[in-house]
């Protein structure tokens, strides 16, 4: 949805649970803009993470690399949600993908940094399996923790328009 109000320029910053003004607020994001690009990020993360985890448990492969499969599946799908949302915008591939890859990239590198620095400093969370609730516990606090940790990181880049101040072009 397009907002005219500035000059007569047409200027996209989105109208899907985004407030048109809210990266400009005394020279910054807000804390709810900022909030919803982390939460966004991290659904994409959260649902690689996990498949990765899940993937390399069934093929019985070590912590190593499943737990790099699954960081890899995390930065494939943090980037298909802004992927998909730029190209139902009408950018093409080549430029949908640039869009996503400057939109993204730092918050899911800090919150995979984070959410597995937990994982890995969790006494046994390591070596629990996916039926247990260490495992869970220790995934879902270090969600949690990336979640708190991530989102002044995405406030700080989208009041500079950075990250996913990129992408309210294109909502």
């Amino acid at each position: 949805m397009s907002h005219t109000g500035h000059g007569g320029s047409r200027e996209s910053h989105g109208s899907r649970g985004h407030d048109p003004h809210a990266h400009h607020e005394h020279g910054g994001a807000s804390w709810s803009t900022a909030a919803k690009a982390t939460l966004h990020c991290l659904t994409g993360c959260a649902i690689g993470e996990i498949l990765g985890m899940v993937i390399g448990t069934a093929l019985l492969w070590g912590n190593v690399p499943t737990m790099a499969l699954a960081i890899f599946l995390a930065f494939v799908f943090g980037y298909s949600f802004t992927l998909f949302a730029v190209r139902r915008a009408g950018l093409d591939l080549k430029s949908a993908v640039r869009v996503a890859l400057a939109a993204d990239t730092v918050s899911i590198a800090v919150m995979e940094l984070v959410d597995n620095g937990i994982i890995a400093l969790v006494p046994g969370a390591m070596d629990a399996e996916l039926a247990d609730a260490l495992f869970w516990t220790a995934l879902t606090g270090g969600f949690a923790v990336a979640f708190l940790v991530t989102t002044p990181v995405n406030k700080w880049m989208i009041g500079r328009g950075k990250g996913h101040a990129v992408v309210h072009a294109y909502h």
